[in-house]
């Protein structure tokens, strides 16, 4: 199953950017030997629009563009459930093993997301009550994104 980043905004480089690009790397080659495939990150620019809801509503628009048949929606949004990481590895394990040919994973930008996709989405994740700054967010997802990958495997990497 392929894995794909949406992201709203663009990560600049400096260390954030070093950081998340290390763990995706780390993902690149962990993932294959459990069947998932990281697809890269795909950045849109925040939207311009007036009001917030015309901002998620265009955001919207464009995350929706990418949605294929088959594929699997995965919003990070501060109402979605905060889940340990075994238990996001199990839910990433059972998309694939469902014969999802893809999942997006969509962070959103600073107004968050359209109501009608957190209702379209398989997953609402949470990172917690807190608000975290997009540069830490996408660190922190490829960081779990990885996490996945070595629970899935067995490997030692993750020890509750």
């Amino acid at each position: 199953m392929k894995l794909i980043i949406h992201a709203v905004g663009r990560l600049k480089a400096g260390p954030e950017r070093e950081l998340a690009g290390r763990y995706f790397d780390r993902l690149e080659k962990s993932g294959p030997a459990v069947g998932l495939e990281f697809s890269g990150v795909t950045e849109i620019a925040e939207s311009r629009a007036q009001t917030a809801p015309e901002r998620r509503r265009e955001e919207g628009q464009r995350l929706q563009a990418q949605i294929q048949p088959g594929t699997a929606l995965v919003l990070l949004d501060q109402r979605g459930k905060n889940l340990s990481s075994e238990d996001l590895a199990g839910r990433i394990g059972l998309l694939r093993d469902s014969g999802r040919k893809a999942a997006i994973v969509a962070i959103g930008g600073a107004d968050g997301h359209d109501a009608s996709f957190r209702d379209q989405a398989e997953l609402v994740l949470s990172f917690g009550a807190l608000t975290w700054p997009h540069q830490l967010v996408r660190v922190m997802l490829a960081e779990q994104l990885y996490r996945v990958t070595t629970i899935l495997a067995g490997h030692p990497y993750h020890r509750s």
